[in-house]
């Protein structure tokens, strides 16, 4: 049997992917709101899809914020796009 692929579901689309497709977002023990690329950070993590469109639906559906159990002030979202941009 092959190695199990982890899924995460993105919480803008709402689709299934493998781990490496998509970017995490993190929630830090601080309250922070963060991008983790390496997917290995401690805390409570959601994630997206590597499209745009994708954190402006998980922005609209209020996804992040279930997800990560906050509410996600508005300079975050930009911050978000900026890095996603990159």
């Amino acid at each position: 049997m092959g190695k199990k692929i982890p899924l995460r579901q993105c919480t803008g689309c709402l689709e299934m992917k493998s781990k490496k497709e998509m970017m995490r977002v993190l929630k830090t023990a601080e309250g922070d709101i963060v991008l983790d690329m390496t997917g290995k950070k401690n805390g409570r993590g959601a994630y997206l899809c590597m499209k745009s469109e994708c954190l402006k639906k998980a922005r609209k559906n209020k996804g992040l914020e279930r997800s990560l159990k906050i509410s996600i002030p508005e300079e975050i979202y930009e911050n978000l796009e900026k890095e996603f941009e990159k």
